[in-house]
């Protein structure tokens, strides 16, 4: 079987929510132990869908705006001091027709890219945050049931953690939550 369009579109949409980013966490505990606090979810998690960084260039001084080749981006923030901290965590989520090497490969890409001085764009509600590039970034795979097991072998080959989402159970619990509480402001 083959991974469907439709299980990364649920799991992208999921995730880009931050209470369901920090459940995402909850499945890799060394990565949830990295929230500054659990009791103020919504000040100290930032999830960023399809992000946008500012690479900079120190030499020439010039600035470049791309978009990053991970599916998320969640980053960490101290819910006193209103600041960023040193840890990001990049969500890769298996698509649709990408084998192993297409999927390491966003990941090599994205270390590359990170490799310069960078900035988040953040979005609008969080702008007001210092967004400097990382100490470190962490990268955290999402796969399927449906997933090929060589992708899996060469996850675990690469010493890179993953999850195996459920796309079944990632509708059925975003179909509970639609009727079980109210849509956020935007």
């Amino acid at each position: 079987m083959t991974v469907q369009k439709s299980h990364y579109e649920a799991s992208l949409a999921e995730y880009s929510n931050h209470l369901a980013a920090i459940a995402l966490l909850k499945q890799y505990r060394p990565y949830l132990e990295m929230i500054p606090s659990l009791r103020r979810p919504d000040e100290s998690v930032i999830t960023i869908p399809l992000p946008i960084v500012r690479l900079r260039n120190t030499v020439t001084t010039t600035s470049q705006t791309i978009c990053l080749p991970c599916d998320v981006a969640i980053l960490m923030c101290d819910p006193e001091w209103k600041i960023k901290t040193g840890a990001e965590i990049l969500v890769f989520i298996h698509r649709a027709n990408e084998d192993f090497s297409d999927l390491l490969g966003r990941w090599r890409q994205t270390q590359v890219l990170l490799d310069n001085d960078y900035e988040w764009l953040m979005p609008l509600r969080h702008s007001h945050i210092l967004s400097e590039g990382a100490n470190t970034i962490y990268p955290l795979f999402v796969v399927f049931n449906d997933t090929l097991e060589r992708i899996q072998r060469g996850l675990v080959g690469a010493e890179l953690p993953f999850i195996i989402q459920t796309p079944d159970l990632l509708l059925e619990e975003n179909f509970t939550d639609i009727f079980s509480s109210e849509i956020p402001p935007v």
